[in-house]
């Protein structure tokens, strides 16, 4: 069964100027569901069905299998997705021997910048560039699919 390790931390400083690539993302859930969510995305030229399950108590792995899509089906896809849609600019920045995904978010999320780093074991060790800020792993508020029922300007 296909599991994803990761931490989510929140940025506080600068890591731009340490991106190797980025692109944009628009994303809808089919389903909020606390126990699986189902998601639509398109990333750069490409669109994705992504389904995750619940969470285990640390928060830092779960279920998660996704498929490519085309961006005509993904767009269908949107068009009956739940009320809300993320929009985002992902960065991909390097730290040694990981990749951060960091996230900076527009629209409703506008202020918000949340970076994630995938492990292969729970307790992996990595290194946390100064830029990192608290973390926030396991706290459902940062999830996306929280993000579109309660947007983080309206905290």
């Amino acid at each position: 069964m296909p599991c994803e390790i990761e931490r989510k931390f929140l940025v506080t400083g600068d890591f731009k100027t340490f991106s190797e690539k980025s692109y944009r993302i628009t994303q809808g859930y089919l389903s909020t569901n606390k126990e699986r969510t189902v998601r639509v995305r398109i990333k750069g030229n490409k669109g994705y069905l992504t389904i995750k399950g619940f969470a285990s108590d640390s928060g830092l792995s779960r279920y998660e299998w996704e498929k490519e899509i085309t961006v005509s089906e993904a767009n269908e896809l949107l068009m009956i997705s739940e009320p809300g849609i993320i929009d985002k600019t992902r960065y991909l920045v390097k730290v040694e021997n990981h990749v951060f995904e960091v996230d900076e978010f527009y629209g409703e999320n506008e202020g918000l910048i949340i970076a994630e780093i995938e492990l292969t074991t729970e307790d992996e060790t990595f290194v946390k560039p100064t830029w990192l800020g608290e973390e926030v792993t396991g706290d459902n508020r940062y999830y996306n699919a929280m993000l579109i029922k309660w947007p983080f300007t309206k905290w």
